[in-house]
């Protein structure tokens, strides 16, 4: 029996040690790149583009459609969401493969502001979601669901909704109809395959698993859902 304690201490002992040099070099990475480029500094540089967006300037069907994909549970949670990711975690061990992701909106503009470059997955993870607690700590959910539809990538060299809806269909993001709305609010998930101009087919396969969520999450009824696949 003293072995077998001796034995789980020294494997709990590894694990804190393991665990605590790869929270310190998360934090590191943090810490730089904040000291670099502060997180005002950062949302400042985006919000002065002249394609950025208000959320009163978007279709409700589109900010929606987002949520509904991307994370039903957004005004619920803080920066991460412990059940997403178990969820994904089980999804993923089921399916044996990797198909499914546990981010939070917080956490995906995180990293659309400082990492999409980063080499070391496990690292940026950390500080990604250490930025995602602060964002959470100094802004409002609209705040920051707006600073994701304006930064993320919809392909063909779009970044952000207006640019989008102005590239794919020569309007503004207020005028979307629900197709368009839920068209868009598929490909960010993966821009060089969903982006309509390269896959149509794939990008009405990813409409359909936005439309199903925004009738799951109460965003849409049967009805409505049918009339816009139709």
């Amino acid at each position: 029996m003293k072995i077998v304690k001796r034995l789980l201490f020294i494997v709990l002992l590894v694990v804190v040690i393991i665990g605590s040099v790869i929270y310190f070099n998360g934090y590191k990475l943090y810490k730089t790149t904040l000291d670099k480029t502060s997180l005002s500094s950062k949302i400042a540089e985006v919000k002065s583009s002249d394609t950025y967006v208000s959320l009163n300037e978007v279709s409700t069907g589109y900010t929606n459609a987002v949520i509904a994909v991307e994370d039903h549970r957004f005004r619920d949670h803080g920066a991460i969401d412990v059940i997403a990711i178990a969820r994904a975690i089980f999804s993923n061990i089921r399916a044996k493969e990797f198909n499914e992701g546990g981010s939070t909106i917080t956490q995906q503009v995180a990293e659309n502001l400082y990492f999409m470059t980063e080499d070391d997955v496990v690292s940026s993870k950390i500080a990604e979601t250490l930025v995602a607690i602060d964002l959470e700590k100094n802004y409002s959910k609209d705040e920051i669901l707006e600073f994701y539809i304006n930064i993320i990538y919809f392909g063909e060299g779009y970044y952000g909704i207006r640019e989008a809806s102005n590239g794919y269909y020569k309007k503004e993001p207020k005028d979307l109809s629900l197709y368009e709305a839920t068209l868009l609010a598929g490909v960010p998930n993966a821009p060089s395959i969903y982006a309509p101009t390269i896959n149509p087919d794939l990008a009405k396969k990813r409409q359909k698993k936005v439309i199903s969520s925004m009738v799951e999450y109460g965003y849409l009824t049967d009805e409505e859902a049918d009339n816009i696949k139709e």
